[in-house]
């Protein structure tokens, strides 16, 4: 099923407890996203090796990928699919009909190439 949201966008929650407020995508975890700065939850933290003060620690929790829309022009927009002529597919956004930037973003395992040529 392809996903209207990737990591890296700028989203707006357009339901719930924080209806309106923008932020950036850091993961995609299958139906849910964290979205920074958004959805911040409390945690106790218990001493450990890694983190022997312990203490309470903000989290942002993942919210379900059918409350957030990307962003365009400051305002929330629907997604449409559409196939190029090299054969891949792009985001585009209906309120506008231009291409979704894609941010480019470091993938596991992936090198980031700082020379140009």
């Amino acid at each position: 099923m392809p996903r209207h949201v990737r990591a890296g966008d700028t989203v707006i929650v357009t339901s719930g407890d924080h209806k309106g407020q923008t932020g950036e995508v850091v993961r995609v975890l299958g139906e849910r996203v964290l979205v920074k700065g958004i959805n911040m939850r409390t945690k106790h933290v218990k001493p450990t090796r890694l983190s022997p003060q312990g203490g309470v620690v903000q989290r942002e929790s993942p919210i379900h990928i059918s409350k957030v829309s990307p962003v365009v022009d400051g305002k929330p927009t629907r997604v449409r699919f559409e196939c190029g002529a090299d054969g891949k597919k792009k985001r585009i956004a209906v309120r506008t009909g231009q291409p979704i930037a894609t941010s480019a973003r470091k993938r596991k395992g992936e090198k980031v190439r700082t020379d140009t040529l």
